[in-house]
């Protein structure tokens, strides 16, 4: 691709792509081909200016390689293409950009070029729509905001003051489309998180072998095993097994459905527990999106409760307006004092300004990577005093590697790491990688085995190989659960196991074979994102962790945590959560694994490291990239800063809007001024509410 910097200063790089016209594909195309790329931080692609802005690691010669990377790019490219998911947001985004300038350009165009007469009929005819809603709304015998806006609308054109009316239509149809369009966008980036991200399934041959095989290829009629933590990436219709299936994605439904043969279930929801071979009904590509959208569309879930209450309070002031105007006049006998009541409508200012300030937080936030799914998971973010850690891939990398393995028994190291890799490879999780990435490393194929496979959640996997009953996993479930024993002689040398490292058992026929040593370093900036947390206010910072006591204990030292508990079940955490909550302590809990669901789910706000597991991204409030544990101070500061942004246009809002009215019943302001001061209060209101809540230069991490 040709394409000419224009400027460029430390890690950082903006560039003209040279060609006549970009579209909204070709935008998605070079942005998520962009973002791909390890050595790259962010990118933003602008498809009417054809201009990128791409931001580099410098430690690792970025800007070298983002040239080289630009040189390669195509259009054409079908990996490229296969980055780009089935909706981006863009379209969305342009659609009521598009909307929006409409909108304003009719505006101006009938104020400059329309005759009065033409106006007066124009603004007539508009009125006739918030007349009959205010109708309807009494109807209900309900007094509501839209009774206000048809009394203001009716009183300003019965006073023949036109340009009043039609400046309050305008406002309350420009709030309304930015209500929309902060709705449709928490709903289409709520969707885009729950999009597939499946590139392989395990697919039965009619001899009952599991072939690990391309989504892609997958036709109607294969049959695809799925086990406990899978997520289902194609609808079908169950035929063998029972599973517990996690549906909420699809249905709403919080509780898991359990599925027997015959039983159908769709694409993107997730199996908590059980095995089940499904059938292809539907291949890729069958509108999964749409059906999501479909779902979540109307979710009050996604407004804050500081934008309920101020919804609430424009309803809840109507009676008030109404009687004030009613009253002022009985005093006054003037109609211009008693519409001072009616020209200042509380709920044009609160309707604009509060989505605006959520659309653009989580926008914000979107630029770090964060993924936010509704605007009162913001505000909770903001009112948290307790923070809870998963260990594994949240506090570590999440890509830790076998160290050592140390056999037990007589048994054969490379034979251990066989059976081990053959059982992991079916539940992708960071440890379970480790284990089959070091069989690769070593050259050890561990074909198809084993019978089959059950996976007990934060415990183990059981099945059987050559008719021996293999278990492998943590320490409770191989001695506790499983009841397994040490070899005869052998039991120095188990516990002489220090904290250095993370531990999986593995045990062949009750007695123990092997203890894989995983290597899970702490992340670098773990101890000073501790630090930042407790600066921005936050009184605990506890690790929960399914790991034993000296790695716990190592770990908690390093990073310097309040408390941490380890050898945890995911009941457990759970539990923890709601201790801390009965003490009335809000609580953000951050994992990445199967075992973190209940936590997630439970905690006020739960965030999912975007590279775990499905399940978890699933149930989360919040999904973050797992490159920077740093995204979770930003997150707290775009957080708290939103609310203050809300408080603030709160309090300004019905302090300015009081006082007009207080001038207008005095008769110093007329219903026009009034009316003009007020429009543009609320035009200014919502202007503020989309500037950037941080500071740029402070708040990103630079490589």
């Amino acid at each position: 691709m040709k394409c000419r910097i224009l400027h460029e200063s430390s890690g950082r790089i903006r560039i003209h792509i040279l060609r006549s016209r970009m579209t909204l594909a070709q935008a998605d195309l070079l942005e998520y081909y962009l973002k791909d790329l390890s050595f790259v931080t962010q990118v933003k692609v602008y498809d009417r200016t054809g201009d990128a802005v791409i931001r580099y690691r410098k430690k690792e010669d970025g800007r070298r390689l983002v040239i080289e990377a630009l040189s390669r790019f195509f259009y054409e490219d079908e990996y490229a293409k296969s980055l780009v998911p089935e909706q981006t947001g863009r379209a969305l985004n342009r659609a009521y950009e598009q909307k929006l300038f409409r909108l304003i350009a009719v505006k101006l165009i009938r104020r400059i070029c329309f005759p009065y007469d033409w106006k007066r009929i124009w603004t007539i005819g508009n009125g006739v729509k918030f007349i009959l809603q205010g109708l309807r709304c009494l109807r209900k015998g309900k007094l509501e905001v839209s009774v206000l806006d048809a009394t203001a609308i009716t009183a300003s054109m019965l006073q023949k003051d036109f340009n009043t009316a039609a400046s309050v239509m305008f406002l309350l149809e420009l709030g309304e489309l930015l209500e929309e369009w902060t709705h449709k966008k928490s709903v289409d980036d709520l969707a885009r998180t729950m999009s597939l991200n499946v590139e392989k399934v395990w697919v039965q041959t009619p001899s009952k072998e599991e072939i690990l095989t391309d989504i892609k290829a997958v036709k109607l009629g294969d049959r695809i095993v799925l086990r406990s933590s899978n997520l289902i990436p194609l609808d079908g219709r169950l035929v063998e097994g029972v599973a517990s299936v996690n549906q909420a994605s699809m249905t709403g439904e919080s509780v898991p459905v359990m599925k027997q043969p015959g039983g159908y279930v769709y694409a993107g929801t997730v199996v908590e527990d059980g095995y089940c071979v499904v059938e292809v009904m539907k291949t890729a590509g069958t509108g999964k999106y749409d059906r999501i959208v479909k779902m979540i569309e109307e979710s009050e879930k996604l407004k804050s409760d500081t934008e309920t209450r101020a919804y609430h309070l424009a309803d809840s002031l109507v009676p008030y307006s109404l009687a004030g105007t009613a009253l002022t006049y009985l005093v006054t006998r003037n109609i211009n004092q008693a519409l001072s009541f009616l020209m200042v409508d509380f709920s044009c200012a609160l309707k604009l300004s509060m989505p605006l300030a959520v659309m653009s937080a989580m926008r914000e936030a979107g630029q770090y990577n964060i993924t936010v799914k509704g605007g009162k998971f913001l505000e909770a973010m903001a009112e948290a005093k307790t923070v809870v850690f998963d260990k594994t891939g949240t506090l570590t990398y999440a890509m830790p590697t076998v160290e050592r393995i140390i056999p037990f028994g007589g048994n054969d190291e490379t034979e251990c790491l066989r059976v081990a890799a053959c059982l992991e490879e079916h539940f992708p999780h960071s440890m379970a990688n480790a284990v089959v990435n070091e069989a690769k490393k070593r050259h050890v194929e561990h074909d198809e085995m084993h019978e089959q496979v059950s996976y007990v959640v934060a415990h183990g996997i059981a099945s059987k190989v050559d008719g021996k009953k293999v278990v492998i996993g943590s320490r409770h479930f191989v001695f506790e659960d499983e009841g397994c024993v040490i070899p005869e002689g052998e039991e120095e040398k188990l516990s002489g196991l220090n904290g250095e490292f993370s531990y999986l058992y593995l045990a062949v026929d009750g007695i123990l074979a092997a203890v894989i040593c995983i290597a899970d370093p702490v992340r670098a900036e773990a101890k000073e994102v501790i630090a930042g947390l407790h600066e921005l206010g936050i009184q605990k910072v506890c690790m929960l962790t399914g790991d034993n006591q000296k790695t716990a204990e190592a770990v908690a030292d390093k990073i310097g945590l309040d408390e941490y508990l380890a050898e945890v079940l995911p009941e457990d955490k759970a539990a923890y959560i709601k201790k801390e909550q009965a003490a009335d302590r809000k609580v953000i809990m951050i994992g990445d694994g199967v075992n973190d669901t209940l936590a997630l789910s439970e905690a006020d706000v739960g965030i999912a490291v975007s590279d775990g597991a499905m399940i978890a991204r699933e149930i989360s409030d919040v999904t973050v990239s797992d490159v920077d544990l740093h995204q979770l101070i930003v997150l707290r500061k775009v957080s708290m800063r939103l609310k203050e942004r809300i408080d603030s246009n709160y309090r300004f809002i019905i302090s300015f809007n009081a006082l007009l009215i207080l001038l207008g019943v005095l008769g110093i302001l007329p219903p026009s001024s009034s009316a003009l001061l007020h429009n543009s209060s609320t035009i200014i209101t919502g202007l503020k509410s989309m500037t950037s809540l941080l500071e740029e230069k402070d708040e990103r991490k630079r490589s």
